[in-house]
């Protein structure tokens, strides 16, 4: 399959990450793992990381004075060039601005992250038109300082790519106007899904979602079940695009398989209300695949990680009112080092060498 995606700047950046807790419930060796391999899904090279338990948030910064410019200090210490500093948090344009100011250096959040990782990944021309959607609801209210942190450390990188990326020099009434064509054009392409969506339940074919935390292996499990090759691979939201395969379960039997775009903790609103059409396959689902990496067995307050994913993902599936017609799918089975006690209606597999694939066919069949 070719990968036309919008990659148009392939130079590796150095970046460093900051992670901000601001809750009690705030892990921040799980946030820092997390933002650190969305900067490398992003091309990006961590050089180091830092963190700060906020107790006396600052309006202007986020992030302690004092913070800061024991920040500023380890990185002009760097034998490194560092080309952006990356902040696990979602600031606002002059809060971004004001980090910039401070550390000489360009500055992007969490959310401008994931969007660009999104605006990297995107295939199809809706899933296009949904990243740029997106790019610009993030932009307009950081629309000024977004374009002077650009003017001063250049614009091009990680935070300018995708479709978006040579609109810098809108003003708000243009960017308005450009994003109520593309919701248009949304809406257009939302109708014909539909349309097709109505065509397909007419049919009585049974619907199958493959849902889960990015990365748990969803693409590998639908090139399996439906003996395909979409594109698979060991990134943070590898794949965007809804894709839907035949599945066949013997006996003239059939079902629509498909997969969605991975969950992630606190997913941008930008990026919930651009991708609705995705989210729209678990909501209609008949039964849903929750796949799981279970080798993410690491403690986290307590708790191995891999439950902290079930539980986002099943908090976002809860949201949606999604059926609870679900099988839990513990993947990755061949990399565990420790045994797992199985509950009903879960089942461990391994989509690398093919364990429990046929179990997990006949539990399918069980449902639907």
């Amino acid at each position: 399959m070719a990968k036309q995606m919008y990659e148009n700047n392939k130079v590796q950046e150095n970046c460093v990450t900051i992670v901000v807790c601001t809750k009690k419930s705030d892990n921040k060796d799980r946030k820092l793992g997390e933002i650190n391999r969305l900067a490398e899904s992003s091309g990006l090279n961590v050089v180091t990381s830092f963190s700060q338990n906020i107790k006396e948030f600052s309006r202007a910064t986020v992030l302690g004075s004092g913070k800061l410019q024991e920040i500023k200090r380890e990185i002009e210490g760097l034998e490194e060039k560092i080309s952006v500093v990356i902040v696990d948090y979602a600031l606002t344009g002059s809060q971004m601005k004001n980090i910039s100011d401070v550390l000489g250096i360009r500055v992007l959040d969490r959310v401008g992250l994931i969007i660009d990782i999104f605006a990297t990944r995107a295939l199809s021309s809706e899933a296009k038109l949904q990243v740029k959607y997106a790019q610009d609801r993030y932009l307009l209210p950081r629309l000024k300082e977004y374009q002077g942190t650009s003017g001063r450390y250049g614009g091009a990188g990680v935070g300018m790519r995708g479709p978006g990326e040579s609109k810098l020099e809108l003003d708000r009434r243009k960017l308005e106007n450009e994003m109520a064509r593309i919701k248009k054009e949304i809406q257009k392409a939302k109708t014909q899904r539909q349309v097709t969506k109505r065509s397909r339940e007419n049919s009585g074919i049974p619907r199958i979602a493959l849902v889960g935390y990015t990365n748990a292996g969803k693409s590998s499990l639908l090139n399996l079940l439906a003996k395909d090759q979409i594109y698979a691979d060991d990134r943070l939201f590898a794949t965007l695009d809804t894709t839907s395969r035949k599945l066949f379960l013997g006996e003239g039997k059939s079902a629509v398989l498909t997969d969605t775009v991975g969950f992630i903790s606190d997913l941008p609103h930008e990026l919930i209300d651009a991708f609705s059409s995705t989210l729209e396959e678990a909501q209609e689902a008949d039964l849903i695949l929750h796949v799981v990496d279970v080798s993410m067995t690491k403690n986290i307050d307590g708790e191995k990680e891999y439950l902290k994913n079930i539980q986002v993902t099943n908090e976002v599936l809860k949201d949606l009112n999604c059926t609870d017609n679900r099988i839990l799918v513990l993947n990755k089975a061949d990399i565990l080092k420790e045994p797992i006690l199985l509950e009903e209606n879960q089942i461990l597999i391994s989509t690398k060498t093919g364990k429990g694939i046929d179990k997990l066919l006949d539990l399918i069949k069980s449902k639907i």
